[in-house]
């Protein structure tokens, strides 16, 4: 299809300017081991490879209608809802309700969203609080996990 190739040099594209813009940052001191170029250029490494994957893969007939507009609204909702949660709310609580509607809207039932919402939050806040030491947002009820 046209547009995935469209999309795939796209990606190409904006990870070359990931790639540039996240090389080149420096922090005079760090507080974590990884340090602030890591993310920037593991997450190029990943967009370029989806990019080249969508570049390189055979093009598929277009067939019918473009695909549900309601379900696409609704999770750049909770997107957005997610991003004003997390800060107030913290990290994992913030998590725990953004995956329930997200869960829902793939067909999932709520009590599956909310467990794997909790397992998905407490699992993620630890791996990055104790393995990698970044800080996030803890939200009033910090340093229960």
């Amino acid at each position: 299809m046209k547009t995935d190739r469209i999309l795939g040099a796209t990606a190409i594209a904006v990870a070359a300017i990931m790639l540039v813009f996240g090389y080149g940052l420096q922090a005079p001191f760090a507080y974590e081991p990884v340090g602030p170029r890591a993310f920037p250029l593991i997450a190029a490494g990943m967009i370029a490879l989806c990019g080249v994957i969508l570049v390189l893969k055979p093009g598929e007939p277009s067939s019918g209608p473009a695909g549900p507009t309601g379900a696409l609204a609704a999770l750049s909702g909770c997107l957005m809802g997610y991003a004003l949660l997390f800060q107030p709310l913290g990290f994992v609580i913030a998590t725990t309700i953004f995956m329930i509607p997200i869960a829902m809207i793939f067909g999932a039932r709520w009590w599956q969203g909310a467990v794997t919402g909790v397992v998905l939050a407490v699992s993620s806040y630890l791996l990055f609080d104790r393995v990698l030491e970044v800080v996030l947002p803890v939200g009033p009820f910090g340093g229960i996990v």
